[in-house]
């Protein structure tokens, strides 16, 4: 049970994109299509990646030897431990519904998201048409972009990849408004779910009791479960993933010798198609985030590795390495049949979800793409390199298994791993002694940024400097969240585990220790992303926190069996466990309670909601003052179902020239449309019309956090204010 809820999530999302997307690229995503063909393709999935689950029955594995060189599996797990592993999963989902957050005013992403996904489910199709016919056709004053929706190609594209809004339109059509806001606790509860599965399949069940709630109740991971970000999401996929390899591996070692069953539990065949299900879980993280390119690069030289293992040992003619000679890093054997064998679908499955990922992106998210060209360029060479790379490797399998077998009998090899696990972590905690990480604006993005620095300096009482970018704290932010104990507990499990590996051991261990290691190193070398907190704490959400919980327990779990080996009492160990247990889940609670218990953006919902019954029959809305036209301007057109568009600014103000705003307004009559005009006060539309306050919204925003946790939430105001021009107004 718990490896099938734990793993259905990911295959569930997957389906839902996988039958989504090919409709919104049609034009067709809508309810009576979408939901039964979405329920059809999740089904399937569900049907081949959770049937004949090895679970407790894949050699009947007691949960202290995992990790000792066999291959994982969920064994001995019992009702209380799963148990506890859904109510942890549960109350996380209950507190966040609770506490949930309502950003849909457009002013970072999460509202960006909710815009995107109204858009979709109202729709369900892209682009976004200027609806010009409303403002008496084109004219270089109207401008139909905005913060989040880019004006490209003659109608405005989202930013963002479309995965996040695909999903959360499925919360809007199920309960409009509040349906959408509601999503983000319910996906983050089954985050908690995945992780914990994760943690089961390597350390054992009654560890992911413990993984659970530490995950749960960190800041980050409950900021991003209330309100609609892409990170929740990317989690579940690439820890779902991560778990249907892992029993992919559990069905081949559980397949009898010779059996090619199809459809059999534990059978060959079914270990294949659950590792194709796995790459294809892992490369549709591309579709949700276009940083997911990164996380699975390690599963493309993984699954060439596995690969050129299996041809290796065809050549020897035994199924693998000699015993005793195992290879530096190998995936491991069971019976004579190589874990090798899953390395094609694996590949297959990771092209296929990531390219479906790229062709969305170049579809529907050119603009975005674009603007992030100097990030995604780069990474993509050198996934075609390292692609490049295990494509030779495969080929050239047989030439290598000797020489890697000799690097494997190379004395201090192992120990060299474990020390450089340790050097790197030591690297990350003194860098703020050795570096300031700076960056001199050269675009007008950058000047933006060093702007909103500045100001987020004098609000912390720092000193100005726009160029900081606090890159170099990037360790400390994971202490802040986790908790020093946490950390350290992390790097000795991952020395641990590297020193293992090197001498063939844990080969579970490879895959998902090689992607957390590496998404950890690149995340906290360049976070890319602007450093205030708790904003730049959902960069750490999708591989670094729950990669760290993971090998955190496993980590508690390795210090009780070695005080055990060394002759400690019941009693002694019991002391140790508490400890750990208290010193995992501590921390991260503390630091998450100045702002749990205080949801931001509350009261947006019904502020949009009157604001848009308040907008006359037939109208066309034209926003004359600049932050009102970012903030709302494609919610206009999309919550309330109205055209609308800014009207350009005079250089070096705010507010819209008279003279566009009456050639507008007489052309929106013209057009049959009744002009409103929208703006942050009421001065600034009095000169047209009577002014009539439609929002006075009075709420909580993110604390902007520079040099330590965040401990509290801000006040945010938000007004709007309607004129219907007079006939003849200027």
């Amino acid at each position: 049970m718990l490896a099938a809820v734990s793993a259905a999530p990911a295959l569930v999302l997957a389906g839902w994109l996988l039958a989504g997307l090919p409709l919104l690229l049609l034009g067709w995503f809508r309810p009576p299509v979408a939901v039964p063909l979405g329920l059809a393709a999740a089904a399937l999935l569900c049907r081949y990646g959770l049937r004949g689950l090895p679970g407790a029955g894949a050699a009947g594995t007691p949960q202290g030897a995992a990790g000792a060189g066999t291959a994982p599996a969920i064994a001995g797990a019992t009702a209380w431990q799963v148990a506890g592993v859904l109510a942890a999963a549960a109350g996380s989902g209950l507190f966040n519904l609770l506490l949930h957050s309502e950003q849909l005013i457009v002013r970072r992403d999460p509202a960006t998201y909710a815009q995107y996904a109204v858009w979709l489910a109202e729709h369900g199709s892209l682009p976004i048409p200027y609806g010009e016919a409303a403002f008496g056709g084109p004219d270089p004053a109207l401008r139909f972009g905005s913060v989040g929706f880019f004006d490209h190609g003659g109608a405005v594209v989202p930013q963002f990849m479309p995965g996040p809004p695909l999903v959360y339109a499925l919360g809007h059509w199920l309960g409009g408004l509040a349906g959408l806001l509601l999503a983000p606790p319910v996906l983050g509860a089954l985050a908690v779910l995945v992780l914990a599965g994760t943690v089961a399949r390597l350390a054992g069940a009654r560890w992911a009791v413990l993984a659970a709630p530490v995950l749960a109740v960190c800041m980050p991971v409950l900021y991003t479960s209330r309100t609609t970000f892409s990170e929740i999401l990317s989690l579940i996929l690439l820890f779902g993933g991560l778990c249907l390899l892992l029993d992919a591996r559990s069905r081949l070692r559980a397949a009898p010798p010779g059996s090619g069953g199809a459809g059999q539990p534990g059978s060959g065949r079914a270990a294949v198609a659950g590792a194709f299900l796995a790459g294809l879980v892992l490369g549709l993280a591309v579709l949700v985030r276009i940083d997911g390119l990164r996380d699975v690069l390690p599963v493309l030289a993984y699954a060439g590795a596995l690969i050129a293992l299996r041809r290796a040992g065809a050549a020897a003619g035994s199924g693998g390495p000699a015993a005793g000679e195992p290879a530096a890093g190998e995936a491991g054997t069971a019976g004579g049949r190589p874990d090798g064998r899953l390395g094609a679908p694996l590949l297959g499955g990771l092209l296929a979800g990531s390219g479906l990922g790229f062709a969305a992106a170049f579809l529907l998210a050119e603009p975005y793409l674009e603007y992030l060209s100097g990030s995604w360029r780069p990474l993509l060479a050198v996934c075609a390199a390292v692609l490049a790379l295990a494509l030779a490797a495969a080929a050239l399998g047989p030439r290598l298994a000797g020489p890697l077998r000799r690097l494997a009998r190379v004395r201090r090899l192992p120990e060299a791993a474990a020390g450089l696990v340790v050097a790197v972590m030591a690297a990350f905690a003194l860098r703020p002694r050795l570096q300031t990480v700076t960056r001199v604006p050269a675009t007008p993005e950058d000047r933006t940024t060093a702007d909103f620095i500045a100001k987020t300096q004098a609000a912390n009482g720092l000193a100005a400097d726009g160029t900081r970018l606090y890159y170099e704290d990037s360790l400390h932010w994971v202490a802040w969240y986790l908790g020093v104990p946490a950390v350290l507990l992390a790097t000795l499990a991952a020395a641990v585990l590297a020193h293992r590996l090197v001498r063939g051991r844990a080969p579970e261990w490879l895959l998902p220790l090689t992607v957390v290691g590496w998404t950890t190193v690149t995340t906290l070398y360049r976070p890319a992303i602007t450093p205030d907190h708790p904003w730049a704490a959902r960069r750490l959400v999708p591989v670094v926190l729950p990669g760290l919980v993971l090998l955190a327990v496993w980590g508690l779990r390795w210090v009780l069996r070695r005080a055990r080996e060394r002759g400690y009492g019941p009693a002694a160990r019991k002391g140790i466990a508490v400890a750990g247990v208290l010193l995992l889940v501590v921390p991260g609670a503390v630091t998450s309670i100045g702002t749990a218990f205080t949801p931001v953006g509350r009261g947006e919902r019904a502020a949009v909601e009157a604001m848009c019954a308040a907008l006359p029959d037939g109208a066309a809305v034209l926003v004359v003052e600049r932050v009102t036209a970012d903030r709302f301007t494609q919610l206009v057109r999309g919550v309330c179902g109205v055209p609308a568009a800014e009207v350009a600014q005079v250089p070096g103000t705010d507010l819209a020239s008279p003279a566009d705003v009456a050639r507008l307004t007489g052309r929106v009559r013209a057009a049959g449309r009744v002009p409103v005009l929208l703006a942050a006060e009421a001065g600034q539309v009095a000169p047209y019309g009577t002014p009539v306050q439609v929002m006075r919204l009075r709420t909580r925003q993110d604390e902007r956090s520079l040099t330590e946790a965040p401990d509290g939430t801000w006040s945010l105001a938000v007004d709007v204010w309607m004129a219907v021009p007079r006939n003849g107004s200027a």
